[in-house]
């Protein structure tokens, strides 16, 4: 018994021995210093580099965000976990601001974080709808089945946008191709015809001078051309990047007679896809006009969804309110109100949406195709002119020396 006594520990080393965690409960991440050196436990790696990635100010393009989307959708899928799905995700980007984003999300979930919570410390990447559907799906269980429909609607904002800049590139190439031919024109041909004609005593006509005034008033001012020409570059700029800018470029497209109306329809069918889809997905009503109104930086729009919210609450029907606005087409109002009747609002603004998108592929061809012909007339006019001011001088120089 005293052996027993004499051999058993200290109670203040059983109390430590007892207080230590087993190995197989510390971080796998952590790394124990050598006997001798300081007991402090080193942060894990991916600890060291949240200092740069913690507030990553890279957007995603809509091709990485659609990327990410349907990656980490199929992954998922497979039965990987979240963290694991990331990482790899994260492994695959090729540019260190993109993989620092994702890299920022897997460290906030590793610390404890949900995804809706780790998205939405990135507002400018994933927008108030993401993080909404994120979380339904968060919620629900449904989280694969919530990505998988979020890749495909960024994936149809992608390919319209495609679509748009691809119907955009020839006419913007016949425009450069005029203003080169217009400026070589004005600036090396006409004034050695005019050197040419003042040799010869012929007196030039009206619109020979006027081209010509128009060059010496370019070569006298190119400063000032050059200054507006940049203060229209960062005027462009600033309503691309900045929120305001991309709210008022948005209004003032909804002026434009031609380009206008289909704003209009873009606009709506961006929004009754986002409506259907957050109402399949189990989000308030009242909660779902307050995300379709952030989503969109028209203020038309935004006070519609104002009027909107204040009609529900007091028991308005929403086809009402959209049919009174004039701006959603009338056999689309008959659809929302059947859908209101029939208990399936979402699916019926899902399928607006459908009709939608395929109106506006159609009247985005009929545009491009009138916007063509009509370039190639203002090219015709401009090289024309410039062609008539070199031309006439030659003609009457010829019926004087007959």
């Amino acid at each position: 018994m005293s052996t027993r006594q004499q051999t058993s520990p200290p109670p203040a080393l059983n109390r430590r021995a007892s207080d230590a965690p087993p190995p197989s409960a510390r971080r796998p991440n952590e790394r124990r210093r050598p006997t001798g050196q300081s007991s402090r436990v080193e942060p894990p790696p991916h600890a060291v580099r949240r200092a740069p990635a913690a507030q990553p100010s890279h957007r995603l393009p809509l091709k990485i965000l659609v990327q990410f989307t349907k990656q980490l959708a199929v992954l998922l899928r497979a039965g990987s976990g979240l963290v694991p799905a990331l990482s790899a995700i994260q492994r695959q980007l090729k540019r260190p601001g993109h993989a620092a984003l994702i890299g920022s999300i897997v460290d906030e979930l590793e610390d404890g974080s949900t995804l809706t919570h780790a998205l939405q410390k990135h507002p400018h990447v994933f927008d108030a709808v993401f993080c909404a559907i994120v979380a339904a799906g968060e919620a629900s269980g449904t989280l694969t089945e919530m990505l998988e429909r979020l890749s495909g609607i960024v994936g149809k904002r992608r390919a319209l946008r495609k679509k748009i800049v691809g119907a955009l590139a020839y006419p913007v190439l016949l425009i450069a191709m005029c203003s080169n031919i217009f400026l070589v024109l004005l600036f090396f041909v006409l004034p050695r015809f005019n050197g040419m004609f003042i040799q010869l005593g012929v007196e030039t006509p009206s619109v020979t001078r006027a081209m010509l005034a128009a060059a010496d008033a370019i070569r006298t001012y190119w400063p000032a051309l050059i200054a507006g020409a940049v203060f229209c570059a960062l005027c462009i700029g600033w309503m691309v990047v900045h929120d305001t800018g991309r709210q008022w470029a948005s209004d003032f497209q909804l002026r434009i007679p031609l380009v206008g109306g289909l704003r209009a329809k873009l606009i709506q069918a961006q929004i009754f896809r986002t409506m259907g889809m957050l109402l399949e997905s189990g989000v308030g009503v009242l909660e779902t006009f307050d995300l379709v109104r952030q989503s969109t930086r028209n203020r038309r729009f935004q006070r519609l969804f104002s009027d909107l919210e204040s009609s529900v609450t007091s028991g308005g029907r929403l086809s009402t309110m959209f049919e009174e606005s004039k701006i959603v087409e009338p056999s689309l109002c008959q659809a929302i109100h059947t859908g209101e009747d029939s208990g399936n609002l979402g699916g019926t603004l899902t399928f607006c949406a459908d009709v939608l998108d395929e109106s506006n592929e159609e009247l985005i061809t009929v545009v491009m195709r009138l916007i063509e012909p009509v370039i190639l007339i203002g090219m015709g006019i401009v090289v024309g002119g410039v062609a008539i001011a070199l031309f006439l001088p030659l003609f009457d120089m010829t019926s004087a020396i007959r």
